[in-house]
């Protein structure tokens, strides 16, 4: 499959595209959701396009537990049907679909009570191993107390006295979102961010169209379409406002809070899965790092930056102290980072009992909507969501194929992973790029190959070279600072500074690219420090109030940012800006 570049010379014609075409498929939001639902119905021959008022993977889809996997607490929930389906996706992406993004993690559960905790525990571990017939990991294995202690030395004398382990798997989750929609758009789909649904189109009794505002520009435009598909996950609600009907469902937002600690601050050859009152918390390992979490708690403040408070901390910290011999202090962490997971609402008091299964709706002609879920099913709730399109959409409609399709970077990557030392490149770099990049990982050389100083780590961020921030622009759709830190790299939380070393090295690496000035290249730097410090302050807070508030009091907002839809009224002239945008780059 040719590349297409999701470039600023891209991004251009993708506007005039949109604004000048009817287009079978209107995908409002760019998380993995929309992302999948744009892929899916391309592969089908529709046209598609998509807009997002932030960046792929802004919201939840880069702040989950990054975890592809069945969801082993759902089994003692009884939902069968979910943990199925999350496990026949599982062994899809690890096997097929994405296996340069998704790679097998091995999970400890500290045994605590002797006899019946084995037998119940292992009887639900034997169950996952075989639910949906996903076969692509090992299976689970009874560990003794010695044992369990020779792969988890950090663990507490008094924290188990057995285990059981077995496998899981992990993604990159904001890459692999936004890999799925550079992959939609190698088959046409006109991908835009930084594009904001302001106003559905209503002729009578149906939805025909969105007004779209381009927050680089401040130009607004309309875009026909057969049918409009939401799937913008905690706003769902407000897009039923915005279409002047009853919500067909309602989403809750529940708060999930991760920290971020150096490896070596945990001696541990596994990850590790620990219950909790309310939950679950995992240690997870990445690369050089532990990723710690999650909490569960209510939320309904901004949704556009949901704040991690001290309260938040202390809690992941505490829960994964209990198990530790040397504790985790705060001078520890690295990075913390907060998301929204969209439950659909029901009669459950907490959050946490809420069903993580999905719901699709056609509450009027011309426009579906979609929500709940959890990440691991992305693929089949963008199924779900095309079968219930193309009901509005005249003439036979192909059934889905994406079962079969490897996403951009996947197709050969077993081959290019065996002959990986022949890259001519140190064999732990050639690793980190295949994980990342697949085998679009040619793109990278050949930059590099034209120019050298690109092959150089960036300053501050040693795990990445330069190329990777160039690439960020050239082909994968950033555009500002803080998508390449934040979420092209995953800089703001593996760095203990949080890219603020990093931020003006990538700046400039990234300022003739899109064109800017000394003063844009100053601003982007700048809006990103002020990030940096409103979330720092909001950790400091003792509760959801306070540091939801300092948190926006202390964010500079110089970067358009917000929902993915609701109007935001924006000047209409031509900018400068917009004359950028339609040069050819």
């Amino acid at each position: 499959m040719p590349s297409v570049p999701l470039s600023p010379r891209y991004r251009a014609d993708a506007l005039q595209k949109l604004s000048s075409q009817e287009v079978d498929v209107l995908v409002i939001g760019g998380g993995v959701t929309g992302a999948g639902i744009a892929l899916d119905a391309a592969t089908r021959g529709l046209s598609v396009g998509l807009v997002e008022a932030r960046d792929f993977a802004a919201g939840t889809s880069s702040r989950s537990s990054k975890l592809i996997h069945g969801g082993l607490r759902y089994l003692e929930q009884l939902d069968f049907k979910l943990v199925r389906e999350a496990l026949k996706e599982r062994g899809l992406l690890l096997t097929k679909l994405a296996p340069h993004l998704v790679r097998p993690v091995k999970f400890l559960v500290p045994l605590k009570h002797r006899v019946w905790e084995r037998g119940y525990i292992g009887a639900g571990v034997m169950l996952y191993d075989t639910l949906g017939g996903a076969r692509a990991l090992p299976r689970h294995r009874h560990l003794s107390r010695r044992k369990a202690f020779e792969v988890a030395p950090s663990l507490a004398p008094d924290a188990l006295i057995g285990a059981i382990q077995y496998y899981d798997a992990q993604v990159d989750d904001a890459r692999h979102t936004m890999m799925v929609a550079r992959t939609a758009a190698e088959l046409g789909a006109s991908i835009l961010t930084r594009t904001r649904m302001t106003s559905l189109v209503r002729e009578g009794d149906r939805i025909t169209g969105a007004h779209v505002q381009d927050l680089e520009t401040g130009v607004e435009f309309t875009v026909k379409a057969r049918v409009v598909v939401g799937a913008t996950g905690v706003w769902s609600d407000d897009l039923s406002k915005a279409a002047g009907i009853p919500a067909p469902f309602t989403v809750r937002a529940s708060k999930g809070v991760h920290i971020v600690v150096p490896k070596e601050a945990i001696d541990l050859d596994t990850g590790l899965i620990l219950r909790t009152e309310k939950s679950v918390l995992f240690v997870i390992p990445w690369a050089n790092h532990w990723i710690v979490g999650t909490t569960d708690t209510p939320w309904d403040l901004s949704r556009e930056h949901p704040a991690a408070s001290k309260a938040d901390v202390d809690y992941v910290l505490d829960h994964v102290n209990a198990v530790l011999r040397k504790p985790l202090t705060h001078d520890d962490i690295e990075g913390v980072y907060a998301g929204l997971r969209p439950l659909l609402a029901a009669k459950a008091a907490e959050t946490t009992k809420l069903s993580r299964e999905h719901a699709v709706a056609n509450p009027i002609p011309g426009l579906v909507l979609i929500a709940g879920g959890k990440y691991t099913t992305y693929r089949v709730m963008a199924e779900d969501a095309v079968d219930v399109a193309a009901k509005n959409i005249p003439g036979d409609v192909p059934r889905s194929r994406t079962d079969r399709l490897p996403i951009l970077g996947g197709d050969g990557y077993q081959s290019l992973w065996r002959d990986r030392r022949s890259l001519g490149l140190p064999v732990e770099r050639a690793e980190h790029l295949l994980q990342r990049y697949g085998t679009a990982i040619h793109d990278l050389l050949w930059l590099i190959q034209e120019q050298p100083e690109l092959g150089e780590p960036i300053p501050g961020a040693p795990d990445y070279l330069k190329a990777e921030a160039v690439y960020a622009v050239t082909h994968e759709g950033a555009l500002h600072l803080e998508d390449v830190l934040t979420r092209r790299t995953r800089i703001s939380i593996e760095e203990r500074d949080r890219g603020v070393t990093a931020a003006g090295e990538v700046a400039a690496l990234m300022a003739p690219l899109l064109d800017w000035d000394d003063t844009q290249r100053q601003h982007e730097v700048d809006n990103y420090l002020s990030r940096v410090k409103a979330e720092r302050a909001a950790q400091e807070e003792p509760d959801d109030t306070a540091a939801n508030a300092t948190r926006l009091s202390l964010a500079t907002a110089l970067v358009p940012d917000g929902p993915s839809v609701l109007p935001t009224p924006q000047p209409t002239r031509e900018s400068a800006s917009a004359r950028r945008a339609h040069r050819t780059w």
